[in-house]
């Protein structure tokens, strides 16, 4: 780990977008003395809510993980003093688990609260002290920025050793991981932060990843009165979906499906050779990942004898991608209608970054053969979807999940999709409410299809009418970049779009993200693109194709 004196500098993004600097929507003190302030909030109780901990922080510096790691995780903002709470909210089932929260208060408040998503099936304890997500490694945190911030472990703790399913098998436990955890830990905040300083925040934003990303669109569809502005990128919305299609492309590859990792570049290099060019510039990414789905064909790497080799794949292999790229199809429909999971996409397939690997390698093939139960080895989409059968669907731990029929638990699949889809498109109440959304998907993403996120917005037009959910949404698309962000460009402020909008009516257009070297405290800009709303994509026009300015959305 490398530590930095300095704090971080104030990201300059020149482009498309001039971002404001975040003044006071209503700023405020701790009440009185802050060290004496902080620690009284130790005797706070309301309810099944009690407070663990209270104590000033001193301030941090901005420290740099030199393992490897998603990208914004390797980054440790500096951040000021500050007072840290600890607490949780007790159960009804006494055999649940407490929800977790820690709340931070910043000495010099700016009247805004932020609160954090989770990842995965949760079972950390978010701090809100991280980057969230997209942010520019180089700016200051958002609790340096004067911003309230908490998070919560969503009602469970993982273990070492266990699958990370396993409090599902409780009722209330699942339920917190759905969406009660996130309600109740944001009215447990304001009534922390109207203790600290005397007064409620006067905006309320949220902004989660992948599993927060869900989170994010859940408080929007369930909770519409209790945010103003929410940021959800890649979210993990058809859940239920995700799951099935994630086990559905580890048993294809169970057997003689499986790829090794030089056919997984073999696979990438003949996708770029077919797409690359499709945007006017020969520079390794592809721009329009939609029309290259639509060009490539993985049968055309087949071997001439249909066995498998490192210069062509298998049928078996040529089967199993074309499955990965297909939709999974329910028999029956799940909540708002739903009956298929949208299929995975093409580029990005040997991206690397995350977990040593990336792409195809960490989050559907892994280093090995899915096996049961899953190992280390195995992709992240089968240690997922085969743990969730087990023990969210079928609920029994020792089922074989290659004889798995959704048909046989349809009872237990509509209650879990009830609980955990947010494909919910009546937004009506958010934007009555004056509330802004924005969702950021990444078209090289094979934790999540990018296309349900899509899938979903495009519902909210329908239902909603395309003018007036421009009115207080917004759907960005970011070629060649990974689920966590490895790739491609895929950094930008969106806390300081998300205010704009909701503060000063200033309603985002084309934006610009940035692809940054996880080296502080310069953290360079490498490169940067346009961040096109949908369904326009970057097309090159003319100038060093490193640069946004070279390139144009294009419809």
């Amino acid at each position: 780990m490398t530590t930095f004196t300095s704090w971080p500098r104030a990201s300059a993004l020149a482009g498309l977008l001039t971002l404001t600097t975040i003044g006071s929507a209503g700023a405020a003190a701790l009440v009185g003395d802050a060290t004496a302030t902080c620690s009284g909030l130790a005797s706070l109780s309301d309810g099944a809510m009690r407070i663990d901990s209270a104590a000033m922080q001193a301030p941090s510096q901005l420290t740099v993980a030199e393992k490897a790691g998603s990208p914004a995780a390797r980054v440790a903002p500096a951040n000021p003093a500050f007072c840290k709470v600890l607490g949780h909210i007790a159960p009804r089932d006494p055999a649940a688990p407490p929800i977790k929260f820690e709340v931070n208060l910043p000495t010099d408040w700016n009247g805004r609260a932020l609160q954090y998503g989770g990842g995965g099936f949760n079972g950390v304890l978010i701090t809100g002290l991280g980057l969230p997500p997209a942010y520019p490694f180089d700016k200051a945190s958002p609790l340096a920025r004067g911003f309230v911030t908490y998070g919560t472990d969503s009602g469970h703790e993982s273990k070492q050793g266990e699958p990370p399913q396993t409090f599902a098998l409780n009722d209330e436990a699942f339920e917190n991981f759905a969406h009660v955890a996130y309600k109740k830990v944001r009215d447990a905040a304001v009534g922390i932060v109207k203790r600290a300083y005397g007064k409620a925040p006067d905006k309320m934003y949220f902004m989660g990843s992948s599993e927060g990303g869900r989170e994010a669109l859940t408080m929007a569809q369930r909770y519409p009165d209790d945010f103003d502005g929410i940021f959800a990128r890649v979210p993990v919305i058809n859940w239920v979906g995700l799951q099935h299609a994630g086990t559905r492309g580890g048993l294809v590859t169970m057997g003689e499906g499986w790829i090794s990792p030089a056919q997984v570049k073999l696979v990438a290099d003949a996708v770029r050779k077919t797409c690359d060019k499709a945007d006017g510039a020969e520079d390794g990414l592809v721009a329009d990942a939609v029309g290259c789905k639509a060009s490539f064909k993985p049968e055309s790497l087949r071997c001439p004898d249909g066995n498998s080799g490192d210069a062509c794949l298998s049928d078996a292999q040529v089967k199993a991608i074309a499955t990965l790229h297909a939709p999974y199809t329910f028999s029956f429909p799940l909540a708002n209608g739903l009956d298929d999971y949208p299929g995975w996409g093409i580029s990005g397939e040997d991206t690397e970054g995350f977990a040593s690997a990336g792409g195809w390698i960490s989050w559907w093939l892994g280093k090995a053969a899915p096996t049961q139960p899953p190992t280390q080895a195995n992709g992240i989409a089968w240690v997922f979807g085969a743990g969730g059968t087990q023990y969210v669907f079928a609920r029994d731990p020792k089922l074989d999940v290659t004889r798995y029929r959704p048909e046989d638990y349809k009872d237990r699949l509509l209650q879990v999709s009830q609980l955990m889809d947010s494909t919910n498109p009546d937004l009506s109440r958010f934007r009555a409410r004056g509330g802004r959304l924005v969702i950021l998907e990444h078209m090289a993403d094979y934790a999540q299809s990018p296309y349900a996120g899509i899938r979903y917005f495009e519902a909210v037009e329908r239902k909603l009418g395309k003018a007036e959910t421009a009115e207080f949404a917004r759907l960005y698309t970011a070629p060649g970049v990974d689920h966590v962000g490895n790739g491609a460009p895929a950094n930008v402020d969106m806390l300081s779009v998300l205010v704009d909008w909701v503060e000063s009516g200033k309603a985002p257009g084309d934006l610009e993200v940035v692809e940054q070297t996880i080296e502080a405290p310069a953290f360079t800009v490498t490169r940067s693109l346009p961040l096109c709303r949908w369904p326009s994509w970057p097309r090159y026009k003319t100038g060093p194709v490193a640069q946004a300015a070279s390139f144009s959305c294009t419809p």
